[in-house]
């Protein structure tokens, strides 16, 4: 007892000794129970099976530290320096089967509340203590701290553009927390295992690093960071690995494309080695080259002269020949026609068929055939000068129908002739009495026009003293043979076809010369057309009326708060480009835009119309640009691949992306006689004051506004007014004239001077026009001052081309000369637009589909799948040098389609691009111009003004 009431004392003084207590009552036990061994546990010190291991609450859940050790009487937890009371421990005791040792095992729970409520210079700590007979022994210290991850990545993985083969570096530093948390990458939202790719490596700091860039790397790339709190993801970075492109091999060089002459060789490469991929640089360069070549035209051969007569045989013959050398047959030309070899009697007569001598013939025979031959010669002389007689008599009888004698030039030509009419096109504000229909249905068959040619000029009309026609005589005409003569007088002896720069340049020469006169219509004081407007940074359009040309300023172009004046001038007078040089033609007006020290942040656009039918296996046509010593040199050629300018043909107009101010033109050289050059032909009529002379004007001008604008204004001067709807007439390189003749007039109201219905322009005056106009007169008198009214056709055709017919048919009499507007579009004043009011296409929708198509995608739906759809499928490295692709298109594609007045084509390819998207990605895309819808927009001459406002309205947005 005394024993006992020690212990509890002991109990009472502290908790050590309440345990030593407790272990001495323990070991003692109660009489009779089975005591331990006491070998195995006397010499021991506790030894830690399983000490307490650091933890992390998360959340409010609490954590659990657990002690193990062996030999131990006791354990209990000490935490923070102080005990944890008795009440909190959770033990249990068992037998190690391997060693026969006791085990004793401990554990305590601890709250977020008990972590949260210690305030120490240090983390909130535990150990065990564990006692046995020798002493005691201490665990590890285990800390506890409450765990966290915050949202927010200290860095971010940037999206990348590398090119194939390129190092790729992707950083992520992840969120903070508690413990600290592990990072793994994923790509395309699976997980990346850098152990099974020796390319990618991701124990740096977290990086992503893949040494040499694949096209297979390209993707999207999160960094997922993770500790046993929560998970967190980086935003997604968009690596790209794109291909820049490289030419091929060149082709070998094609065949020459003409079979006889001056030609065109051409190779070509194509940027597929590699090609461009995911917004990869397309290709600097040309991709087609051409050269000139000289196909060897085939030579006929030509006979020698005839040898010597060989001597005379036992025969009574003998025999001469010729070769075929002068020349040979070269090139695939035709051997000769005829004989080599001639054969005749050789004894004057004396050897006869049978080989029997003249004496032995009978003399009366010999006589009678003399005879035959005389009488024969005879009769046929006198059927000759009969036959002659007669025709003579019938072409005099034919002409005196008319009471007119034809020797006299200054003949009337008489005679009724039927004829028809066709109503003049309606609507057209310069035909004059377009409502007045005939009244004449009788219809003839119209022929192919005769024209008279002659070896002496003649001045026909005074008030054009610079026509001159060839008259030939009557009778040829009565045989019809005019036409054909004319013909062979003007046609070469060599084979067709003929090499272009020997048939009709050195005719240009003779032009240049002045052999041949250009029959221009009245020269205007001015030399040149000239509009200005002031532009800022929202841009606009600058337009010179009625002449196919204008300029477009982009937004942004000029730099905010700044404002300045541009200008465009259209040269007037006589081309200063040159052409005589390899046959080149002037394909539309010189267009000048300024200042020269204009400095815009992007190309504008400017369009000129052309005359020609593009093609490029029959067309070379070059852009050339005014140098400051007043030369001409070459910009780039259609075809071309240049990173300087851009240059888009269309059928009618061309439209040049430009960034250097100066004066520029559009020269065409033909490469085969297939080329064709547009021409607009007219007629023209005014009554000269007091007299009963009517006089058609018939205009032939290159087929571009501004060139028929100057006709306009011409005829304006002059009174006249427009007869018949203007008619295109294709003009073809083959080196044949152009002929203008009239037809079908009533003879017996109307007459017209003898042999002056037909007159002709020679092909270096029609080809070489360069947009200024050729014209031709013809002036009818009327019988009667009762005449009124006057009918008649004008055929204007290429020999050997095609024709165009103008119908006449108009009221001339005095009293009717109210002059009708010349203007081609009415009331069209404005040359200048500024702000939104200049741009088909609103602001907001430019900016947003900039916005899309300038950032690169993985799978190549940007800008250049734009230009794609808008038709755009050359010279994509000049859009790829610019600072906003997207926005150079759309303003190549306003000056494109300036004259229509909806989006349609537009919205159309944006519709399908976003249909593109949608199925390659429906999450990230939607339907790209579903609602773009049809805006109502004024052309240039509209005259209401509507705000940023209105147009931002008129359209939904875009959506990228």
């Amino acid at each position: 007892m005394g024993a006992l009431r020690k212990g509890r004392y002991i109990c009472m003084t502290g908790p050590l000794l309440l345990v030593y207590c407790t272990v001495f009552v323990i070991s003692k036990g109660a009489p009779g129970e089975p005591q331990p061994e006491a070998p195995s546990v006397q010499g021991t010190l506790p030894h830690f099976i399983q000490e307490p291991e650091d933890a992390y609450i998360v959340k409010s859940n609490p954590i659990k530290l657990r002690c193990r050790a062996l030999p131990a009487l006791q354990i209990f937890f000490k935490c923070n320096g102080e005990w944890v009371h008795q009440n909190e421990h959770f033990s249990q005791e068992y037998k190690d089967l391997s060693t026969g040792l006791k085990v004793r095992e401990v554990l305590i729970n601890v709250s977020r509340q008990q972590v949260e409520d210690f305030h120490g210079p240090e983390d909130y700590w535990c150990l065990c203590v564990a006692w046995s007979h020798l002493g005691t022994s201490k665990s590890r210290k285990a800390t506890v701290r409450i765990a966290y991850l915050r949202k927010n990545f200290e860095q971010d993985p940037q999206g990348k553009e590398v090119p194939i083969n390129g190092m790729i570096v992707l950083h992520c530093r992840p969120p903070e927390g508690v413990p600290v948390a592990e990072v793994e990458w994923l790509k395309n939202e699976e997980l990346l295992n850098p152990f099974a790719d020796d390319n990618i490596d991701t124990r740096a700091d977290h990086n992503l690093i893949i040494n040499e860039a694949r096209l297979s790397d390209s993707g999207n790339y999160t960094c997922l960071a993770s500790n046993v709190v929560a998970k967190r993801r980086s935003a997604t970075a968009a690596v790209i690995v794109f291909v820049n492109g490289g030419w091929s091999l060149w082709t070998e060089w094609s065949a020459c494309n003409v079979p006889c002459g001056r030609g065109v060789q051409k190779r070509s490469r194509t940027c597929t080695n590699p090609a461009p991929l995911n917004g990869g640089a397309f290709c600097e360069g040309m991709s087609v080259q051409k050269i000139t070549c000289n196909a060897l035209c085939p030579v006929n051969g030509g006979w020698d002269e005839w040898s010597e007569w060989a001597v005379c045989s036992s025969q009574c013959k003998r025999q001469r020949g010729r070769d075929c050398n002068s020349p040979a047959p070269r090139h695939s030309g035709r051997m000769c026609e005829g004989n080599s070899e001639a054969t005749e009697n050789c004894t004057d007569g004396l050897c006869i068929q049978n080989q029997k001598p003249l004496h032995d013939v009978n003399p009366q025979s010999v006589d009678s055939s003399n005879d035959v031959a005389l009488y024969s010669g005879l009769g046929a002389g006198i059927i000759a000068v009969v036959i002659l007689v007669v025709a003579v008599m019938l072409y005099r009888k034919n002409h005196s129908e008319y009471g007119v004698d034809v020797i006299d030039p200054s003949a009337l030509a008489g005679g009724f002739q039927s004829f028809n009419f066709k109503t003049t096109g309606q609507g057209n504000p310069l035909l004059l009495n377009s409502s007045i229909q005939p009244d004449l249905t009788v219809g003839r068959t119209y022929s192919t026009p005769l024209c008279f040619q002659d070896g002496t000029d003649k001045e026909l009309f005074d008030p054009l003293p610079d026509i001159k026609i060839k008259v030939q005589s009557s009778f040829m005409v009565s045989l019809g043979l005019t036409e054909r003569a004319a013909f062979n007088s003007r046609a070469p002896a060599e084979t067709f076809p003929r090499d272009l720069s020997r048939d009709y340049c050195s005719t240009a020469d003779k032009h240049k010369r002045g052999l041949l006169t250009l029959n221009g219509p009245i020269s205007t004081d001015k030399k040149e057309l000239r509009t200005a407007g002031q532009y800022g940074h929202p841009g606009g359009r600058l337009v010179v009326p009625n002449t196919g040309v204008s300029l477009l300023v982009p937004h942004g172009a000029v730099a905010e708060h700044t404002s300045m004046e541009m200008y465009m001038v259209i040269n007037q007078g006589e081309a200063s480009v040159q052409t005589d040089e390899d046959c080149e033609i002037l394909l539309g007006p010189e267009v000048t835009y300024g200042p020269p020290d204009l400095d815009l942040f992007c190309p504008v656009a400017i369009t000129i119309a052309h005359c020609a039918e593009v093609d490029d296996e029959n067309w070379n046509i070059q852009l050339k640009r005014q140098t400051q010593d007043s030369k001409w040199e070459d910009v780039m050629s259609f075809e071309e691949e240049s990173t300087s300018c851009y240059c888009q043909m269309d059928s009618k107009s061309c439209h040049l992306l430009l960034d250097q101010p100066g004066s520029y033109a559009l020269v065409g050289e033909p490469l085969t006689q297939a080329a064709v050059k547009r021409l607009k032909v007219a007629v023209f009529g005014s009554m000269e004051t007091g007299s009963f002379i009517y006089s058609l004007r018939v205009y032939c001008v290159d087929d571009t506004p501004h060139a028929f604008q100057g006709v306009v204004v011409a005829e304006k001067t002059r009174g006249g007014q427009l007869l018949e709807e203007p008619k295109m007439l294709p003009f073809q390189a083959n080196t044949f004239s152009l002929q203008v003749s009239i037809q079908d007039v009533p003879q017996f109201l109307w007459s017209i001077k003898p042999f002056t219905t037909c007159q002709e322009f020679s092909f270096p005056q029609v080809w070489r026009s360069n947009q200024q106009p050729l014209h031709c007169a013809f002036s009818l008198e009327r019988y009667s001052p009762a005449t009124a009214q006057l009918s008649c056709k004008i055929s204007v055709r290429q020999v050997k081309g095609q024709e165009q017919i103008l119908q006449v048919y108009t009221a001339v009499a005095e009293t009717e000369k109210e002059s009708v507007p010349f203007l081609m579009q009415k009331d069209c004043t404005v040359t200048s637009e500024t702000g939104p009011t200049a741009f088909k296409i609103p602001l907001s929708i430019r900016q947003k589909i900039c916005a899309t198509f300038d950032t690169a995608k993985a799978k190549g739906k940007d800008w250049q799948l734009l230009a794609q759809k808008l038709n755009l499928n050359r010279n994509l490295g000049y859009f790829a040098k610019q600072q906003s692709p997207s926005a150079v298109i759309l303003s190549l594609w306003e000056a494109r389609h300036q004259d229509t007045a909806d989006l349609d084509s537009l919205a159309s390819a944006l519709e399908e691009i976003g249909k593109i998207h949608s199925k390659s990605s429906p999450k990230d895309h939607k339907e790209l111009g579903s609602d773009f819808n049809h805006t109502e927009q004024s052309s240039l001459c509209r005259t209401d003004k509507r705000t940023n406002h209105d147009e931002e309205d008129s359209l939904p947005e875009y959506v990228g």
